[in-house]
């Protein structure tokens, strides 16, 4: 199996844009990008990502209340999550981590990078 489909959610547009460029640009992946995560959960199913990077600092929905709904959707169960934030406290990468994500992307990130750690986020969740 390859990776090709990333959903994206994160509520300020800018890194929103940001991360859909590095992504599709420079990646070559097909990008979902989702303001919210009541959006997310109801394009998820159509969209079948096989990787989903989730901010976890949003309004209404956060991050981890996301995780937890996306998790209730059978097809996603093995998809690998990594959640991206500017918190990088360790106690709070743990914590991410103990919620189910197979990885912590810190924000500010490099665009030109991200791929690239996408991609073996992608590859040690395959192990």
């Amino acid at each position: 199996m390859e990776l090709k489909r990333i959903l994206h959610v994160e509520d300020d547009p800018s890194i929103q844009a940001v991360t859909r460029l590095a992504l599709e640009m420079v990646g070559g992946f097909e990008v979902l990008s989702c303001s919210s995560g009541p959006q997310a959960l109801a394009q998820v199913d159509a969209f079948a990502p096989d990787l989903i990077l989730l901010d976890v600092m949003m309004p209404g929905m956060d991050g981890p209340q996301t995780l937890a709904g996306l998790r209730e959707h059978p097809a996603l169960a093995d998809v690998p999550v990594a959640f991206m934030t500017a918190k990088v406290h360790p106690g709070e990468i743990e914590h991410l981590r103990g919620l189910g994500a197979q990885e912590v992307i810190i924000k500010p990130f490099d665009p030109m990078q991200l791929a690239q750690q996408v991609r073996l986020i992608w590859q040690n969740s395959r192990r």
